[in-house]
């Protein structure tokens, strides 16, 4: 499992006014969670951190995180809870982290990853349908994988691989429903053909609606000859 090292600095900045200033001075606020222990608010590096997502997975990995604490640095193992991003930038707002024991095991979401190219896609005009794109697996922190590999080189038209049917590590183990459809080989769609009119049976044409002629009332008609004579 890849471990990453990230400086971190404790942070005395709380409320709005002054942690949006914390955010122009080229800092991202983060806070780290622990069992038993009181969140620890810090401050990284803009910068840093944008390089360090662009450069590693970090979803699933074990980040040490540095904590300047005075004269002394203390280093706490974590994965990332959750990361907030502006609604309209898209740029890190803030940073949640879980401190985690290296020691106990834990769940975490790995990425399906896929190898190959399936007989019933290449050969039987099939395509490939993913039904989960991440596993939830239990294990120690250094034995996360940085996926789940599937070959799918010789998987037919409808058929699948599930969870139960997985080769994982043996310090890894699958919480996810041993029956459930991670991935599958869907047939081709067939394109509807209007139905063609029955042998014999005659094409009916609409009906054509013609104009009504109106029809003069009793008396009506020698009411109008006599106007015309007068």
């Amino acid at each position: 499992m890849e471990e990453i090292l990230l400086e971190v600095e404790p942070r005395q900045e709380t409320g709005r006014l002054k942690v949006n200033s914390l955010r122009g001075m080229g800092f991202t606020p983060a806070v780290i969670y622990g069992e038993a222990k009181e969140p620890l608010s810090i401050k990284i590096s803009t910068s840093v951190l944008i390089k360090l997502i662009h450069q590693h997975r970090v979803e699933g990995a074990i980040i040490k995180l540095k904590v300047k604490e005075d004269k002394k640095q203390s280093t706490r193992a974590c994965l990332i809870k959750e990361i907030q991003y502006d609604p309209i930038h898209g740029n890190i707002i803030h940073m949640d982290f879980n401190e985690i024991s290296l020691t106990k095991e834990i769940k975490v979401r790995v990425p399906v990853l896929v190898k190959g190219e399936a007989v019933g896609v290449k050969q039987e005009g099939g395509s490939l349908e993913h039904i989960l794109w991440e596993i939830e697996i239990e294990c120690l922190p250094a034995d996360i994988p940085k996926g789940i590999e599937i070959d799918i080189s010789h998987l037919k038209l409808g058929e699948s691989v599930h969870i139960k049917e997985l080769v994982l590590p043996s310090s890894v183990k699958a919480l996810n429903d041993p029956g459930a459809i991670v991935l599958t080989i869907a047939a081709p769609m067939k394109e509807e053909v209007p139905a063609e009119a029955l042998e014999g049976e005659e094409k009916k044409e609409p009906e054509v609606i013609k104009e009504k002629k109106e029809v003069p009332v009793e008396g009506e008609a020698g009411a109008k000859e006599k106007g015309k004579e007068k």
